[in-house]
């Protein structure tokens, strides 16, 4: 039943890409994904530019010249590449910022009958985010020593320890909305399985550059519908108040 459900979702998440305030949060969060993998890009030139002079060649990048290459062609390829080492923090952070507005989108659509929920407040928003991307940050320097001993099963670790995490994140918070953090909680806990292997599902093309810009919108989508899923099939025990 776990497979169904998350196929359920995400087939229906797939399903509204076109839906038009559903597209509008979607390329907001693409545009802010680029504009942090610019900004880290141009930082990661310009710390190169004061470390060893404005026309230093290294070997992988060639001859850096910090503006002329943030601007050059080759900038796009690299921060493509960067994009799957990033992509996890970003995709936290995207998801945190537009959650409600993904989440109010999918239910209008698909849940019309559900009374309407008070946004998250900014704060609580900002230190879930922190939080989550510390733990994110940490669990996937830790990773890196595995990958060292274990390098052809270092994309399976990725995968599956970051779906762990997102799934766990993205469940939490699109649960959260309805039934609060407690209730989210512990229903995450009667579903670990199923979420993680969501999470999976979402990890995976984070390894894909440009297919992973759409993970952090299309992820909230799927998360919402997947909490609507199981606590249908939870039944009244899991319909706590919200907040």
């Amino acid at each position: 039943m776990g497979i169904a459900l998350i196929l359920q979702s995400f087939f229906k998440a797939i399903g509204q890409l076109g839906d038009r305030r559903f597209r509008r949060v979607l390329w907001i969060g693409i545009g802010l994904t680029f504009a942090l993998l610019v900004a880290a890009y141009a930082g990661l030139l310009w710390i190169i530019d004061i470390l060893v002079g404005p026309e230093a060649y290294i070997p992988v990048l060639g001859e850096v010249t910090w503006l002329n290459d943030l601007l050059g062609v080759s900038s796009f390829i690299f921060m493509m590449v960067l994009s799957v080492f990033l992509m996890v923090p970003v995709a936290s952070a995207i998801t945190s910022m537009f959650l409600d507005d993904v989440a109010q989108a999918v239910e209008d659509r698909h849940y019309p009958h559900l009374p309407e929920v008070p946004r998250v407040p900014f704060s609580d928003a900002l230190r879930d985010t922190l939080g989550f991307l510390g733990v994110l940050i940490g669990a996937n320097l830790l990773a890196f020593i595995i990958y060292a001993f274990l390098p052809m099963f270092s994309l399976f670790i990725f995968w599956g320890l970051n779906g762990f995490l997102l799934g766990r994140e993205y469940f939490q918070l699109a649960a959260m909305r309805r039934i609060g953090r407690e209730g989210a909680r512990a229903l995450r806990k009667r579903h670990g399985g199923t979420i993680w292997i969501a999470g999976i599902l979402m990890a995976m093309p984070l390894s894909v550059p440009l297919v992973n810009l759409l993970v952090p919108i299309l992820g909230a989508a799927t998360f919402t519908h997947l909490f609507h899923q199981i606590q249908a099939a939870d039944g009244p025990s899991s319909r706590n108040p919200a907040r």
